[in-house]
């Protein structure tokens, strides 16, 4: 056996996290085998990661290959081939095969061409669009798919009753951040987002058990949101945190746990994605609290639409075009 093989079998998304805790990549099976890979990559063991690479490189080959084959082309034994399926809450060899099939018969049968996302120095702003579009609308749908809707559940009815929701974000998740505090506030829910890590702490500090804290990273490892987030819940705030992988830092200090599924490669790592991904979750959240207080909402958004429907130009507060002198 190699030496890098050797290797404890990673804990589930949050386990320290007592029992408020939930994850949906543990909860619930993804549609594609390949989400849950991606999404668990970064825990697994140096050679497992190499038996990763091999089946996310080409799953359609790994469905037609045997276990040996496998390993040699992963350089590693059949016993980690094995021992990676396990990991990634698959029983064995043969169902990973199964499962492999059955995701690239469906996503042949959703798309006869997969334009990838790696975009090379020769490609033309043509190819660019397709290639960023067709990543965008997967991250989307992956998202979707994997999305645990029980924890989804969970945080929305904490968001409709908190006291004050703090949401944490820095670099590219700090714009989500703000989107998910700009949309609770116009529904009359008090919220803040927050992206200085002198003030997300001092923030997170005041926080009580009737409060909640959301923590937004891509990689789960953004020290200064996982810091956040351990101090809100610190002070008794419940915690929860939105990332693509949930076997990373930031699972380990949320209550609840919500993912996404964006492929980041080339020119779009952490930033591009990620970020329709995120604000896929985001919009879900936002439409699920505004729906447990619907006559409040509406009348909320309808006066926020009204008070800055006066700084449009040329249309009125209703959004329609305001008539010209001269018009009937």
């Amino acid at each position: 056996m190699l030496a890098d093989e050797q290797s404890a079998e990673p804990a589930p998304a949050g386990q320290q996290s007592g029992p408020a805790n939930g994850s949906p990549m543990e909860a619930q099976q993804p549609t594609s085998p390949l989400v849950r890979i991606r999404s668990l990559l970064p825990g697994l063991a140096r050679a497992e990661q190499r038996v990763a690479k091999v089946v996310l490189d080409n799953p359609a080959a790994v469905a037609r290959n045997s276990i040996t084959e496998v390993a040699e082309a992963a350089g590693t034994s059949e016993t980690t081939v094995t021992r990676f399926c396990k990991a990634i809450g698959v029983g064995g060899y043969p169902e990973l095969r199964i499962a492999l099939a059955a995701d690239t018969a469906r996503s042949e049968a959703r798309s006869d061409r997969d334009l990838g996302g790696d975009i090379g120095p020769d490609d033309d702003l043509r190819q660019i669009v397709g290639k960023v579009s067709f990543a965008d609308v997967h991250a989307v749908e992956e998202t979707a798919q994997q999305l645990d809707v029980a924890v989804l559940e969970r945080v929305v009815n904490l968001l409709a009753t908190a006291g004050r929701v703090d949401v944490y974000g820095v670099g590219a998740s700090a714009f989500v951040a703000a989107d998910l505090q700009q949309k609770l506030h116009r529904i009359g829910r008090i919220s803040f987002s927050w992206s200085d890590t002198h003030i997300m702490l001092t923030s997170a500090a005041v926080l009580g058990s009737n409060d909640v804290a959301v923590g937004i990273s891509h990689t789960g490892a953004t020290a200064d949101t996982v810091e956040a987030l351990r101090v809100a819940r610190e002070h008794g705030a419940t915690t929860v945190a939105l990332t693509n992988f949930p076997r990373s830092p930031i699972a380990e200090v949320a209550d609840l746990v919500l993912t996404t599924a964006a492929r980041e490669t080339t020119f779009r790592s952490g930033a591009m994605a990620s970020r329709i991904a995120q604000l896929t979750v985001i919009d879900c959240l936002f439409i699920g609290v505004a729906q447990q207080h619907m006559a409040t909402s509406m009348r909320a958004l309808d006066a926020t639409r009204e008070a800055v429907g006066t700084h449009r130009l040329g249309v009125r507060a209703d959004g329609r075009r305001k008539p010209k002198e001269g018009d009937r």
